[in-house]
């Protein structure tokens, strides 16, 4: 316990200045047992231990811990709350806690159990919790974490504080929006640097990024998929053949059969690849309203523009760009959906065209919007595709 204290010590006094997430005022930090999910690299840790920071200090009642430690290969999670709840702790967070086998059992218990204890843990976005996690379900509150929004990353570039702001709002207030903040700063002199290098917190970092997010894709590849999906490593390479192809070819309509051919394995093997890759944040799936979403989607995007770069060695669409940007910002609190109309149905009511000439004018439509790149400050139904970066 001493041990463990003196490195939650150290992480406190050894932060750096940590930047304000938009999911830190959302989450309701009273309830007793909080979970939070996110890929790889989008900075879980340090969210974790800003909290810790800035709400106790160096106040011993709250106690930050790496599930890694190999102290936690012959200790329970169960006995060390006990233990830490008795000698006068409130506040527990578990990191990576994925990494512990009955991880889920002994949350379940000690919620139960220890009603003076709160537990906040994090962990991959492959982890079962709420409704899917029959251990947890009605016990935890279940969070999200993202990379950087554009928003989060202008405020950052420019040292600006702009706040978050709803779909509604943009469609029906979007020129004052703009005008506002095209007073403050030039959002577009920005822009084309977030979609290559912006996601990621770790671009910060002082190491070249590219290198950086190979790395953590492997990982996720390598650790999480793996250990998580139970998905043997002599199979890791189709696994990462699957990711090459899709990532060379989106946003594209799937053939299953192809897939299939061209990394040698079954029709039911790439839906479940792809299913994974899904949810380890790797790809967007796109469906229409009327898929069964356990049957193949209507469409494959890269999860975030950064992962796109990430694979081309040449010349990228800027089209391409664009509309992995928009489902990344858009997806985060609205329901986004294939449309044969334009190019997303949000929310099943509001049909996007990203980048397309006055198709909202042609179709004479109050649910069509064109989204366009290189505008300041949009008019109408047309609306700059930057301003959908404030979504969070």
């Amino acid at each position: 316990m001493q041990a463990l204290s003196k490195t939650h010590k150290y992480h406190i006094e050894h932060m750096s200045n940590p930047i304000r997430r938009e999911l830190f005022s959302s989450i309701d930090w009273s309830d007793r047992l909080i979970g939070i999910k996110g890929a790889r690299g989008v900075g879980k840790t340090t969210f974790l231990l800003d909290y810790a920071r800035s709400t106790f200090g160096l106040d011993k009642s709250c106690l930050y811990i790496n599930m890694n430690n190999l102290y936690f290969t012959s200790r329970s999670i169960v006995s060390f709350a006990d233990e830490f709840g008795k000698t006068g702790g409130k506040t527990l967070i578990l990191d990576q806690i994925y990494k512990y086998p009955s991880w889920s059992e002994e949350l379940k218990y000690c919620y139960d159990n220890f009603h003076d204890l709160q537990i906040i843990f994090s962990g991959s976005p492959l982890m079962a919790l709420s409704e899917d996690n029959p251990d947890l379900n009605g016990k935890v509150a279940a969070y999200t974490l993202e990379g950087f929004s554009f928003r989060e990353y202008l405020n950052l570039k420019s040292d600006q504080s702009f706040p978050s702001i709803t779909l509604e709002e943009i469609l029906t207030n979007h020129e004052k929006i703009s005008k506002e903040i095209v007073e403050k700063v030039k959002p577009l002199a920005f822009y084309n640097d977030y979609l290559h290098h912006g996601y990621y917190p770790f671009y910060l970092d002082n190491r070249n990024y590219f290198e950086s997010l190979l790395k953590t894709v492997n990982f996720i590849l390598e650790i999480d998929i793996s250990y998580l999906q139970q998905v043997e490593l002599r199979y890791l390479p189709k696994l990462r053949k699957l990711l090459y192809l899709v990532a060379k070819s989106a946003p594209f309509q799937p053939n299953i059969s192809k897939l299939s051919t061209e990394v040698e394995t079954s029709r039911a093997t790439i839906m479940n690849y792809l299913n994974y890759l899904n949810q380890a944040q790797l790809i967007n799936l796109l469906f229409d309203t009327s898929d069964n979403q356990a049957k193949k989607p209507s469409c494959i995007y890269m999860q975030n523009p950064n992962l796109v770069y990430s694979v081309y060695n040449g010349e990228i669409e800027q089209e391409l760009l664009n509309k992995t940007f928009f489902y990344n910002q858009v997806a985060y609190n609205n329901r986004v959906n294939y449309c044969k109309e334009g190019d997303f149905l949000v929310n099943e009511s509001h049909i996007f065209h990203i980048d397309k000439g006055d198709v909202a004018t042609e179709h004479d439509k109050s649910n069509h919007y064109q989204i366009k790149n290189m505008l300041e400050v949009g008019a109408g139904k047309q609306i700059p595709l930057w301003l959908f970066g404030f979504l969070h």
